[in-house]
C-alpha cells in the first residue's frame, strides 16, 4: 500500500507551492550546486548542437546579429556546426565584474558556431558568452545553470532550463543518433596485446615453479599484468572510437557510442571497454580477484568458461 499526503489547510497548500515547488529548488541544500540540470537525451542534443566541425557549410561567414544566423541556418545556407563570426550586441562577452555593464560590451564580434549562437538565444543576457561558447558536456551544462542562477536569478534560470530541455530533445531527434554493432570498434592491437600479456604470465608462472618467487608474489604480478593490458586495450579502443570517419559520400561521422559516453548522457569509458575492448578481471563475492581474465568483449561474445567467470562479478554486485 502507498501513503498519500494531501495538503488540506491553506497553510499546507502555501508551503507546498512556495517551499516544495521544483522551480524554487534549483540548488541542492546539501552542497549549493544545481540539482535541475539537463540529463540523458537533453545532454546528447545540446552536445551535438554545440559541437564544431571543420570544413562545414558556411564556415568563415560573418553575420551582423544572431537573428541573421538563425535565418541563414533555417534556409540551409550554413551548417549547424560551422565556425562563423557574429556581432553580438546584447550579451556579456568576457569576464563580468561589478562595474561592467551590457553597454560596455556592445557590438563585439565573436567567433563561434551556428549551434552555440542558437543556444545563446535562450540563455539569459547576464551570463558571459564564454560560458556557452564551448563544446558543452554534462559538467559544463551544470556550470551554465549555476552561472545563470548566480547572475540572472531563479526566474530566468527556470525559463532557460525549460528552453534547454526543448532544444536538447529537438536536436537529439534531428541528429538521428542510433547504435549498431559496427559502432563497437574492436582495436586492431588487441590480439598482439593479449599474446604479449599471456607470454609474460607464462614467464611468471615458470619463475614460481622454479621457486624464485612465492605464490603471493606470482598472483600479484599476474593480476598487475592483466590489469595493465585491459587498460592499454581500453585506451586504444577509445582512441579509435573518437576518430571522425568520412563515409563514401564525404560526410563526416562520429561514433554514436563515443558521443553518448563523452557527452555524459549515458555510459562511461568503463562500460565502453566491456563493449569493444575486453571485460578483464572479475572479483569473487569475497572481494578476491580471479586471476583468469575475460579476454572477450560483449561484441565478440563470451564462451562458457568466460560466462561463468563473469557470474562471480554479478554476485558481488
Amino acid at each position: 500500500q502507498m501513503a498519500v499526503h494531501v495538503p488540506l489547510s491553506v497553510e499546507a497548500q502555501l508551503e507546498a507551492k512556495i517551499l516544495m515547488m521544483s522551480t524554487n529548488n534549483v540548488l541542492s541544500p546539501a552542497n549549493g550546486k544545481p540539482v535541475m540540470t539537463p540529463t540523458q537525451d537533453m545532454v546528447l542534443g545540446l552536445y551535438w548542437l554545440t559541437r564544431m566541425r571543420k570544413d562545414a557549410l558556411g564556415e568563415g561567414k560573418i553575420f551582423s546579429n544572431r537573428e541573421e544566423v538563425q535565418v541563414a541556418f533555417e534556409h540551409g545556407r550554413i551548417d549547424l556546426q560551422a565556425m562563423i563570426k557574429v556581432r553580438i550586441a546584447d550579451l556579456f562577452v568576457g569576464e563580468t565584474n561589478e562595474n561592467s555593464s551590457l553597454e560596455e560590451n556592445n557590438g563585439q564580434i565573436v567567433e563561434s558556431t551556428c549551434g552555440r549562437i542558437l543556444l545563446s538565444m535562450v540563455v539569459p543576457k547576464e551570463v558571459p558568452f564564454e560560458t556557452i561558447n564551448v563544446h558543452l558536456k554534462k559538467k559544463q551544462m551544470a556550470e551554465l545553470v549555476d552561472e545563470s542562477y548566480r547572475k540572472a536569478g531563479s526566474v530566468k534560470t527556470v525559463k532557460m532550463l525549460d528552453e534547454l530541455k526543448n532544444l536538447g530533445y529537438s536536436y537529439a531527434t534531428k541528429a538521428g543518433f542510433s547504435i549498431g554493432m559496427d559502432d563497437m570498434v574492436i582495436p586492431k592491437e588487441k590480439a598482439s596485446q593479449l599474446n604479449k600479456a599471456q607470454g609474460d604470465v607464462n614467464q611468471i608462472n615458470m619463475q614460481h615453479q622454479d621457486g624464485l618467487i612465492t605464490d603471493g608474489e606470482r598472483y600479484n604480478q599476474v593480476i598487475d599484468i592483466w590489469a595493465r593490458t585491459t587498460e592499454k586495450i581500453a585506451e586504444k579502443m577509445s582512441a579509435g572510437l573518437s576518430d571522425e570517419i568520412v563515409d563514401e559520400e564525404g560526410v563526416h561521422k562520429v561514433n554514436s557510442i563515443f558521443m553518448m559516453a563523452d557527452s555524459g548522457a549515458r555510459g562511461s569509458n568503463q562500460q565502453m571497454k566491456q563493449l569493444a575492448g575486453m571485460r578483464g578481471l572479475m572479483a569473487k563475492p569475497s572481494g578476491e580477484i580471479i586471476e583468469t581474465p575475460i579476454h572477450a568483449n560483449f561484441r565478440e561474445g563470451l564462451n562458457v568458461l568466460e560466462y561463468f567467470i563473469s557470474t562471480h562479478g554479478a554476485r558481488k554486485g
